[in-house]
């Protein structure tokens, strides 16, 4: 069995006074934009105000979407950029910002390549809601994603030898006269002061975590669980504000269809549980959606029923496809039957209707045709291997599409659209990638594709100075 990696920060007595660049935020973004500016010769710091490292990075279970891959190729999957951005086009209602979405398709593909390269392998694909084909990359393990990349990147950075601090929280963007950004102010709770850089990188992550900011921006949400890590405050978009910055699509909150909640603490039950194959149930035991359809409208779907959320139904050989099922399971949130009998019982349900329902799924799967709910997608396997599982699910708060305005340099806009010098961004904490809904598998690739772009952007306005 591989040795369990340990990654010890940075102890705070090696906190220097100056950095070529300042990361805060120890997410996948955050990571990547150190590691690449690192990689071009800069000194780059990363600060997280959290204990535990990864932010919002550590919740993703899917995957990480890209087209004309070599992985693809290699799944005899034939894709292009056109496709990938059109079909993210349609699944954000076509309120993208286009110039974002046209980096963001053309340089996923690079982003993989870039991974590997970093001995992080991507080498297996599935799909998500939205998408026409598999472009959804993971690891050969089939682990979630969140964990495996955080950790994987965590390696890199200690590699590197980039000084990574925890419970470290920024609380200030200081500038110079001009308005250029000339360092930070960050606190431990004992002690606080100023760091200076000359460029700094935000990549704190959303706001999906912080009740108030959606109380402001999405009164209706109010009280409503979510999915983010407790940090996910928007702290890094109100540094970003205190100077200006734009802010864009702040109303635009995605509600994830698939979340367990009937533990303290939710879990979100991954896309790609659907993606290899598993249908939703009402409490009848009928099905009501096409499973596969953007998060916004199948989140619509199960809250039409008005029955406090719906079932997620699927067999074994679905299960060894999703192996994150295995932590599901190992926290209490699945069920188990030996038989649709057996688990149609355990649930309540008219045990002859969920066997009318698999049996019409699986002759959809035979058939590759779903003429009750149109779906194309994620009909490679039946459900007809025992034992067959079921886990309660209802939408949750899940990510903020809204956030800091970019352009695709990843430098930061103010109101009058011009770049406010040595500020950069990428992830979560930027808005109007992804429209009026995310597509599952694209907050992944963000992360890496503009996070290296950040890296290289700050490389390059530091060298021009």
């Amino acid at each position: 069995m591989a040795e369990k990696f340990h990654f010890q920060p940075t102890p705070l007595t090696r906190l220097r006074k100056h950095y070529d660049v300042i990361v805060i935020g120890s997410g996948a973004a955050g990571m990547t934009a150190a590691i690449q500016a690192h990689e071009l010769g800069l000194s780059p710091v990363i600060l997280e105000k959290m204990d535990k490292l990864g932010g919002n990075t550590n919740r993703a279970s899917s995957g990480m979407n890209a087209a004309e891959t070599n992985v693809q190729l290699k799944h005899h999957v034939v894709d292009s950029f056109q496709e990938f951005y059109d079909e993210t086009l349609k699944g954000g209602g076509g309120q993208n910002n286009t110039e974002l979405l046209k980096y963001f398709s053309e340089h996923a593909a690079l982003a993989i390549d870039w991974l590997a390269d970093h001995d992080i392998q991507l080498d297996e694909i599935t799909i998500t809601g939205g998408m026409s084909k598999m472009r959804t990359h993971r690891p050969h393990s089939l682990a979630a994603i969140g964990g495996f990349l955080v950790t994987e990147l965590l390696k890199q950075v200690q590699k590197a030898r980039i000084p990574l601090f925890s419970g470290l929280k920024v609380t200030e963007l200081t500038t110079d006269d001009d308005g250029k950004v000339t360092g930070v102010r960050a606190t431990t709770g004992k002690q606080s002061g100023p760091l200076t850089a000359d460029a700094v990188i935000l990549a704190a992550g959303g706001f999906g975590a912080n009740q108030d900011m959606l109380a402001k921006y999405r009164p209706d949400l109010k009280g409503m669980e979510t999915t983010n890590q407790p940090g996910a405050t928007g702290d890094g978009i109100k540094l970003a504000q205190a100077l200006g910055a734009k802010l864009v699509d702040m109303d635009q909150v995605q509600v994830h269809p698939t979340v367990q909640q009937d533990t303290p603490h939710a879990y979100l039950i991954g896309e790609a549980v659907r993606g290899e194959g598993a249908i939703l149930v009402n409490k009848h035991g009928d099905r009501f959606v096409n499973e596969l359809d953007t998060r916004k409208n199948v989140t619509a779907a199960i809250d039409g029923l008005n029955e406090n959320g719906a079932y997620l139904i699927f067999d074994q050989g679905i299960r060894d496809r999703a192996k994150a099922v295995e932590f599901y399971d190992s926290i209490g949130l699945v069920h188990t039957g030996q038989s649709l009998d057996d688990l149609a019982s355990q649930l309540g349900f008219d045990a002859a209707t969920l066997k009318q329902t698999v049996s019409d799924w699986n002759t959809a799967v035979a058939d590759q045709n779903d003429s009750a709910f149109n779906r194309t997608t994620g009909m490679d396997r039946d459900i007809s291997t025992a034992p067959f599982f079921a886990i309660h699910i209802a939408p949750a708060i899940h990510y903020t599409m809204g956030g800091i305005a970019i352009n695709h340099k990843t430098e930061v806009l103010n109101e009058d659209g011009k770049a406010i010098k040595g500020l950069y961004a990428a992830g979560e904490i930027v808005g109007g990638l992804h429209g009026n809904n995310r597509i599952g598998g694209n907050s992944i690739a963000e992360t890496v594709i503009f996070g290296r772009q950040a890296g290289e952007q700050v490389f390059n306005y530091i060298n021009e100075k």
